[in-house]
Formats: structure tokens, sequence, C-alpha cells
């Protein structure tokens, strides 16, 4: 059974830096595609950051710059390091997974994931 713990998430000034942890246990695809997605109350979930098990990595335009995703595959624990946050980065920032498909990149949109972590709320004032 697939598990995902989250951790990271915290109340932060304008400017400040996070960086968001993503646990995984109990998933064996040697082929997998990460990725950090985000939600703000009343809005739609949107994908932050993606990573192919082959390293192959996308971001948003609205955090390129500013936000790393990273893996540690031995520990199985993917990162997000958040930069110079602004308030539109506060939401509830979730981690998901999937196996990978033969696409060159890994899929964007929330329904293409199969796993889940519990979410971890970040907020950011101004």
């Amino acid at each position: 059974q697939v598990q995902i713990v989250q951790s990271g998430g915290e109340s932060v000034q304008a400017g400040g830096s996070l960086r968001l942890s993503c646990a995984v246990s109990g998933f064996s695809f040697r082929s997998y595609c990460m990725a950090w997605f985000r939600q703000s109350p009343g809005e739609e979930r949107e994908g932050v950051s993606f990573i192919r098990s082959d390293g192959r990595i996308t971001y948003a335009e609205f955090v390129k710059g500013r936000f790393t995703i990273s893996q540690d595959s031995g520990k199985n624990t993917l990162y997000l390091q958040m930069n110079n946050l602004t308030p539109e980065d506060t939401g509830m920032y979730y981690c998901a997974t999937r196996p990978a498909s033969l696409a060159f990149r890994c899929p964007t949109q929330p329904i293409d994931y199969d796993y889940w972590g519990q979410g971890t709320q970040v907020t950011v004032s101004s």
C-alpha cells in the first residue's frame, strides 16, 4: 500500500523560504513521476513542479527561478525548496506520484496522479 507523508508547511513572511518534504513508501515502480500541486481556497488545484525518476523536471511558469524540486531516491523522499515566497504562494501543498508513462515529461494535471499526500499548509503574509 502506497503511503505518502508530507511535512514542512508553516507560516512565513513574504520574501522568506520554506522546504517541503514528502516521504513515499510502498511504491515500487522503477519509472515514476512525482509532483507538487497546490490549492488555494476557492481555486482549483494547480501543478507547481514535476520530476521523473530519470531526473526530467518541469516547473510551472509562476515558480520558475524561485522553487526547486529535488528527490532523494535512496530515501524515497521528494522535496520542494521555495524561495522568495509571496502571499500568492499561500495554499495547501500536495505531493503526488504515479508510474511514469512513455511521455517525455510528467503529466501536469491532478487527475493524472494516482497517489496523494495529506497536504501541508503554506501561509505567506505580506
